[in-house]
């Protein structure tokens, strides 16, 4: 009896251990909702759209992929250090997993960026930006949509001064990581 007791325990900790490690990005972002220590921001891609139509039908195209945008970012506050290192990793974590492809890196020495998604190369369903600043913090961007091309999202990004894309949305992001 005392065998099969400790045999469930050490199968129960073996579950939980890769339950855990197996944790979405979405998960993740659902669990930080309360957490005082992120800013969140989740928009409809509609909301990006502005009052006047100027899109190309190309452009149109493109923005009708993406369905939401989610936004959490957790900025660094003098002695917070050891919660967002342990936060920072477990994102990384996530990120490392196979379903998340990388697109691209980007960093130097202050600050370090990548770029994943899920799905096939012409057909993301989920885009997400990951950049940490050790002195600032870090923050997620995720993109969610059906059959998104990446090379269409940053035209439409690149493009936006003369598009109709409405970034206002996001006021205050910058905000997020003053110096």
């Amino acid at each position: 009896m005392k065998y099969l007791k400790y045999s469930l325990s050490i199968i129960l900790v073996a579950l939980t251990l890769v339950s855990c490690s197996e944790k979405s990005l979405q998960k993740y972002l659902v669990e930080k909702q309360d957490d005082e220590h992120f800013v969140k921001m989740d928009l409809a891609a509609s909301l990006l759209q502005g009052k006047e139509n100027t899109f190309t039908d190309e452009e149109k195209k493109t923005l009708s992929t993406i369905k939401k945008v989610n936004i959490v970012a957790y900025p660094l506050s003098s002695g917070d250090s050891v919660n967002y290192e342990s936060e920072r990793i477990e994102v990384k974590q996530i990120l490392r997993q196979d379903k998340y492809k990388e697109l691209a890196r980007f960093n130097n020495d202050q600050w370090d960026a990548t770029i994943k998604f899920t799905g096939e190369e012409d057909a993301i369903n989920e885009l997400i930006v990951f950049a940490s600043d050790d002195n600032r913090g870090f923050a997620v961007l995720r993109i969610l949509g059906d059959d998104m091309r990446p090379d269409e999202i940053f035209k439409l990004v690149k493009g936006a001064d003369k598009n109709d894309l409405d970034f206002s949305k996001f006021g205050g992001l910058d905000e997020i990581f003053k110096d």
